[in-house]
């Protein structure tokens, strides 16, 4: 729905690493285009409990697109919180956010990007 959150799963069928990172920049183009203000990508933990490649790897990809301008932010699923400021500011941005069943949930297998 244009204007609200976009949810993709880019870890569904345990991608490579460079696969994933396709998925996050496919997801980030095609969510501007179609008029998304947020993407949850649930890119997941890891398997070894030690937070996974394609978590780490998609978190370093969103902090460069940020440098870059090309998103506004992102916010850590374990910074998700009404108590963290950049959750605060994606709100006025993408009210749909208040309602995420993560929300406050310290997960640290998703990662909220703001369009």
């Amino acid at each position: 729905m244009p204007g609200h959150l976009r949810e993709v799963n880019i870890k569904a069928d345990m991608p490579t690493v460079s696969d994933a990172i396709k998925r996050v920049t496919y997801s980030i183009r095609s969510g501007s285009e179609l008029g998304f203000s947020a993407v949850k990508i649930i890119h997941g933990y890891g398997s070894t409990g030690k937070g996974g490649k394609i978590r780490t790897e998609t978190r370093h990809y969103l902090q460069q697109q940020k440098e870059k301008r090309l998103i506004k932010d992102y916010i850590p699923g374990e910074s998700f919180s009404i108590f963290n400021e950049a959750t605060r500011k994606a709100f006025s941005v993408c009210d749909e956010l208040r309602y995420d069943s993560d929300l406050d949930r310290s997960n640290n297998g998703i990662t909220i990007v703001i369009l």
